[in-house]
């Protein structure tokens, strides 16, 4: 049984993994082998996605401390995995989606994605979420069309105005 200044210190490294991830996933690992939780740790780390088990009563303990987590306090029963991101939000809602597909757990309980409460039934809505680089690259191709657009344009008017002074010139030769 833990001592209280090891639970203590367990408390303080959750705050600091909340403090530090702009989401937080919570999943229902039972019936999950420790082969299982190996792959899956795998692919969280592939992601770039922290994924830990904590007591739910210590992690509980951890989001007191910080606040603005209470819909999450419902979820905190059974248990738990949690997967913590700081840049790519949707990327454990990918890495659950896809894993639950092949193995059928572990179930997908809540997210809070900054600030926002997602429940079990929007997994696909956040895994289908753009990733922030995706964003930025629609944006920046939506910038760049208008310019694109001019520039053919301008072309495709010098070439046609080239085109009709050489049939002029071409006419004044005969």
């Amino acid at each position: 049984m833990p001592t209280l200044t090891e639970k203590k210190a367990v408390v303080e490294e959750i705050t600091e993994q909340l403090n530090n991830s702009n989401a937080v996933y919570i999943t229902n690992y039972s019936g999950m082998s420790v082969g299982d939780m190996g792959e899956l740790r795998g692919k969280f780390r592939e992601g770039n996605v922290r994924f830990k088990v904590y007591k739910n009563t210590l992690i509980k303990r951890a989001m007191d401390t910080i606040g603005g987590y209470e819909d999450l306090y419902p979820h905190l029963a059974e248990q738990n995995g949690f997967a913590f991101v700081e840049e790519e939000l949707a990327a454990p809602a990918k890495v659950l989606k896809s894993y639950i597909k092949e193995n059928d757990k572990p179930k997908f309980k809540a997210a809070l994605i900054d600030g926002d409460y997602y429940t079990e039934d929007q997994l696909d809505t956040l895994a289908a979420m753009k990733s922030k680089s995706e964003v930025i690259g629609d944006i920046i191709g939506l910038l760049m069309a208008p310019m694109s657009n001019v520039v053919s344009g301008l072309q495709a008017q010098g070439s046609n105005l080239a085109g009709a002074i050489q049939s002029i010139a071409e006419e004044g030769d005969e």
